[in-house]
């Protein structure tokens, strides 16, 4: 019987082989598989067999029947493969799709929009190094060694004084460098620090900065500069508030808050239900800094201001964690 079992093998994969329809593929399934084929025949002879045997040939009898199924199984799914059509029908009653053409990241609308507003008031652009050295990163901004204020910056570095640029501000630095007053410029970039990414934080971001020197630059033109910024960026229903704050490298310093574009200063989840967004930090160049690059403070005064980008872009357009804008997926920035 060993041998009889051997033969069905060998004549079943024979037989399964030049198989090419769904109709010839179900008569070996009726030959060899159902309940009257040869191999529950086998199942029949097996009760006449030596009782000591039996176990033996049960065990071949199941063995060869897994195998031939796997065998059938396979060719089934082969000829259903080819059977299935490779592209999609093409339906001629349809409207044509138009062609998606793509559209600007929303940091980059968001950065855009401000370097637009920025320029048509007399700022031009400035850029600089994102790998930085610490005296332009901390020191040239009245961040000593041993300053408090450095705690503030969770800073990347790559080997001893130099590091990932943790604000724009050392662009500042480098254009005094390199230029007499006046200065009027904005720093667009991207800087990094070194913080838990979670909704609300990320590893690197964006941000713009302002810088204004010249002789007689008061606070005043500081906060009418911001005022005309915010109400042409948010809308000129807004109100606005100035509180005071600490920057090491402007004295003094403030932050700016304008009221929640969202539900129109009334409170709600995003406002933390005060009614007020802060938009920037902002103040009168410190005179150390003026110092470092060498212009008179007793001459010249000046404004600096500085925003996050993710920030303004996620208020704008009702995104709730800045990590969906890192992720690059189509969907989400096919909305934009």
């Amino acid at each position: 019987m060993e041998e009889r079992i051997s033969h069905i093998r060998t004549e079943a994969l024979t037989e399964l082989q030049p198989v090419a329809s769904a109709a010839d593929l179900d008569n070996f399934r009726i030959k060899y598989l159902s309940r009257s084929g040869v191999i529950a025949g086998l199942f029949e002879d097996m009760k006449s067999a030596a009782p000591e045997s039996r176990p033996a040939l049960g065990k071949a009898i199941n063995e060869l029947r897994a195998a031939v199924q796997g065998l059938f199984d396979e060719k089934k799914n082969a000829l259903e493969s080819s059977a299935r059509p490779t592209t999609a029908p093409l339906d001629l009653t349809l409207p044509g799709r138009e062609r998606w053409v793509g559209s600007k990241h929303p940091i980059t609308q968001t950065l855009d929009e401000i370097k637009r507003l920025f320029t048509a008031m007399g700022f031009s652009l400035a850029e600089g190094p994102e790998i930085e050295d610490d005296e332009h990163n901390f020191e040239a901004l009245n961040f000593p060694p041993d300053h408090p204020a450095r705690d503030m910056q969770d800073t990347f570095f790559i080997a001893e004084n130099i590091l990932l640029r943790t604000h724009t501000s050392p662009v500042q630095i480098r254009v005094m460098e390199s230029q007499k007053p006046p200065v009027r410029v904005i720093v667009p970039g991207r800087v990094y620090r070194n913080e838990a990414i979670s909704a609300r934080s990320y590893c690197l971001f964006h941000q713009v900065e302002g810088l204004y020197v010249d002789k007689g630059v008061t606070f005043s033109e500081l906060k009418g500069t911001l005022l005309s910024f915010a109400k042409q960026f948010y809308g000129s229903s807004i109100k606005y508030r100035f509180r005071p704050s600490f920057f090491p490298f402007t004295e003094p310093s403030a932050e700016m808050d304008i009221t929640c574009f969202l539900c129109n200063g009334k409170g709600c989840r995003v406002c933390k239900q005060t009614g007020w967004l802060e938009i920037l930090g902002c103040g009168m160049v410190h005179p150390n800094v003026f110092r470092h690059v060498s212009y008179d403070p007793e001459v010249y005064t000046g404004y600096a201001f500085g925003m996050g980008i993710e920030r303004i872009a996620m208020l704008r357009f009702g995104i709730d964690d800045i990590r969906i804008l890192y992720d690059n997926d189509i969907r989400f920035l096919h909305q934009f």
